[in-house]
């Protein structure tokens, strides 16, 4: 089903279209606010609880292009400990996002960015890639809006680019 969708891409284009003047037609409306972004992602084809509660301002180009502004950098623990830059890009296409930037995941000992995802053939699963490793996860973790925690207090150490840790790049995480 996701697959017929995406190999259709004026279909995805008009999909874009009229998702985008309808975010449009929300925004007059509601006297220039916009709707929360999470209850936008399932027009895309993905779950509410990607994106954390702490989201204060968002912009989608024509292209899908996208920036999400935090009110503050935050971490949430869905399997493993995660961490929220104060901006978030990448680039959404039905059930998938990729380029993304400001996302990193803690696997065993390093934080790792994550560079994309995207939802199965089957809707089951979010697969997570970093660099060329990818771990599937079940999307019913990401059916509720995770609540943002301002540190990794109570659990397996703080974030390594804002306290010292280890961080490494896809290709010395082979354990992924």
């Amino acid at each position: 089903m996701i697959l017929q969708a995406m190999a259709s891409s004026s279909s995805s284009s008009s999909s874009l279209l009229i998702l985008l003047l309808s975010l449009s037609a929300a925004v007059a409306s509601a006297g220039g606010d916009l709707p929360p972004v999470q209850d936008y992602l399932p027009s895309y084809g993905l779950p509410k609880g990607l994106l954390p509660n702490a989201v204060v301002n968002y912009t989608l180009s024509e292209d899908g292009e996208f920036v999400v502004e935090l009110a503050a950098p935050c971490y949430v623990q869905f399997t493993d400990l995660v961490y929220f830059d104060r901006v978030l890009k990448g680039k959404l296409t039905y059930g998938a996002v990729t380029d993304v930037s400001g996302i990193q995941v803690k696997k065993l000992f390093i934080w790792v960015s994550i560079t994309g995802l995207a939802v199965t053939s089957d809707g089951k699963y979010i697969e997570f890639q970093v660099g060329i490793f990818s771990q599937k996860l079940p999307i019913s973790l990401f059916t509720e809006i995770p609540n943002c925690r301002k540190n990794a207090a109570g659990r397996s150490g703080c974030h390594g680019r804002r306290h010292g840790g280890a961080t490494a790049d896809a290709s010395a995480v082979a354990a992924y």
